[in-house]
């Protein structure tokens, strides 16, 4: 049973995750432009980040 799961089994998850994963970034070609494009990064203004307040901000 263990050698049927190694010879078939194994390689046929690898394959399928492999494949899997092909498909999930090629379809990134038939998104729209502005859905391919990288998210944008925005700055962190550093005193902001520096002192989080405990009071929401209105």
């Amino acid at each position: 049973m263990m050698a049927f799961f190694r010879q078939y089994i194994a390689p046929l998850l690898v394959v399928l995750t492999f494949a899997i994963a092909l498909v999930a970034v090629s379809a990134r070609i038939f998104l729209p432009s502005d859905l391919a494009a990288p998210a944008p990064i925005e700055e962190i203004d550093g005193a902001k980040a520096a002192v989080p307040s405990s009071i929401p901000e209105s």
